[in-house]
């Protein structure tokens, strides 16, 4: 039985670090998304110098 009393807070905290997690996650990708460079501006063709 003692078991049982402590697995809703260890899936409480599960649940938040899967939150955490997740929301670290978001903020990487928005920050990725924010600073990548379109795949056109890094084609462009640039004179050979030689």
């Amino acid at each position: 039985m003692h078991g049982e009393e402590r697995d809703p807070a260890q899936s409480r905290g599960e649940q938040i670090q899967a939150a955490e997690h997740e929301a670290a996650k978001q903020r990487l990708l928005a920050q990725a998304e924010a600073e990548r460079i379109p795949a056109e501006e890094t084609t462009k063709a640039v004179p050979d110098r030689r």
